[in-house]
């Protein structure tokens, strides 16, 4: 039999297919803009059949109609990253959450301490080859399918081609079915003037050459506004956005002096909208990547300066970065940040960067705090953070004492907060009352 006859040979519809799903099934799905959401669709529809099935991904996108109350005891989502669409399942324990650094994700599978028994994804027509590829979202989907039991493919014929570490052969797809429809997107709004203010505080400290990495969010997108005039950016990052398209197209990120692949701009997935699935297709400028080769802090820091961009909810005056939760209460995840945070740490002329708002919840809140809050999970720890970036200015912290530490961040703290900030300071014994009042001149 030829490929084609092969291909012919697995397709079948979508409820035909999630038949592979029964109770206790480990199923693994694909995230991002890959969701494949009439793959998804038909395994809820299942749910009067199975018991027990656990549903592992990190942030997808549309519904996760499987964490609804009414199919608890049918399906459990095991989070490696929440999403707003799974977030509330979490607080209110239908859901699990696992805290991981992105790039071990991969191993859990590999090794058998996170065994699948079915993965769904979306992929792109096959090539004249038999090859298909996973198109904006290599994550850590493609490990997956090489070690599932079963591999159920969506193949939509608007899923953008996509180069690197991305194809995988319909061989090793065992049910397949055709659809056309647009992808799930993530569309930016135009950054705030408060992001706006972090985001030039934060470019300050990028030099031309730079490689960079950012994340999704308000800080991240009003980031990309701010890089003109530099030259030659790289990018090695786990994922881009819309905002990269214009600035590679004027030729400010261009790869050209990256330390390793050089020319090429190394992610594991893209998240936003037609823009970027259009320009990434079939754009050799552009190398996937699984998360376990573009998280390795070790492979980050093969990157010369490399520039690491992540954001937090709260920094205590020690330098403890809280990230994924609020109070008690799981929020996002582990993500990226550690990986890079590390990585850029190790790179030669690297900036790890923590950025963030300094007050939350209109302002009376202040982000840079005496204490996490109780239960906060701290995910980056102190002894890792460098800089520290708020709209009043940048705290660097690497190497400094607990005293110096607490002036840093009280300095960049909003204003109606550094009293308190500094008497807290005052009465922990990290500073002393005589150099408290100079902090607030």
């Amino acid at each position: 039999m030829t490929w084609k006859d092969d291909y012919r040979a697995r397709l079948v519809s979508a409820n035909d297919a999630l038949e592979a799903v029964v109770s206790g099934s480990r199923v693994w799905i694909q995230s991002g803009c890959g969701t494949p959401s009439v793959l998804v669709e038909a395994m809820v529809a299942r749910s009067p059949h199975v018991r027990d099935v656990e549903v592992i991904h990190m942030k997808t996108l549309g519904e996760a109609v499987y964490t609804r109350p009414e199919h608890q005891g049918h399906f459990r989502h095991r989070a490696l990253f929440l999403g707003d669409n799974v977030r509330e399942a979490a607080i209110a324990g239908r859901a699990d959450y696992t805290p991981i650094f992105l790039f071990e994700i991969e191993a859990l599978i590999e090794s058998g301490a996170m065994p699948l028994d079915v993965v769904l994804m979306q992929v792109s027509p096959p090539d004249a080859h038999g090859y298909v590829t996973l198109g904006t979202t290599v994550d850590s989907t493609l490990t997956a399918a090489r070690n599932a039991r079963c591999v159920i493919a969506e193949v939509n014929d608007q899923m953008p081609r996509t180069h690197g570490e991305t194809a995988i052969h319909i061989s090793r797809i065992d049910r397949i079915v055709e659809t056309s429809h647009p992808l799930l997107e993530v569309c930016s709004e135009p950054p705030s003037e408060l992001n706006l203010r972090i985001a030039r505080n934060v470019a300050s400290l990028i030099p031309d050459g730079a490689t960079i990495q950012t994340g999704i969010g308000g800080i991240s997108e009003a980031l990309l506004k701010c890089l003109d005039g530099k030259r030659n950016l790289g990018i090695h990052s786990e994922m881009v956005t819309d905002g990269v398209v214009d600035l590679m197209e004027a030729g400010i990120i261009n790869g050209e002096e990256k330390s390793i692949h050089r020319g090429k701009a190394v992610i594991a997935f893209v998240l936003g909208s037609k823009k970027i699935f259009d320009f990434v297709h079939e754009n050799t400028c552009f190398e996937f990547r699984p998360i376990k080769y573009t998280n390795d802090p070790f492979v980050i820091s093969k990157n010369d300066r490399m520039v690491a961009i992540n954001c937090a909810l709260q920094v205590d005056i020690t330098g403890q970065v809280c990230s994924d939760s609020l109070g008690t209460q799981p929020f996002s995840g582990f993500g990226g940040q550690v990986d890079f945070i590390r990585g850029a740490a190790r790179s030669k002329e690297g900036v790890p960067i923590i950025a963030l708002p300094s007050t939350a919840r209109g302002g009376t809140v202040s982000r840079i705090s005496a204490v996490l809050e109780p239960g906060a999970g701290v995910v980056t720890s102190r002894a890792d953070v460098h800089y520290v970036v708020t709209e009043h200015g940048i705290a660097y912290l690497h190497g400094k004492t607990l005293r110096e530490r607490a002036e840093a961040l009280i300095a960049v703290a909003d204003p109606r907060f550094r009293a308190q900030l500094e008497e807290f300071a005052v009465r922990a014994h990290y500073m002393e009352r005589a150099a408290a009042p100079a902090l607030c001149a």
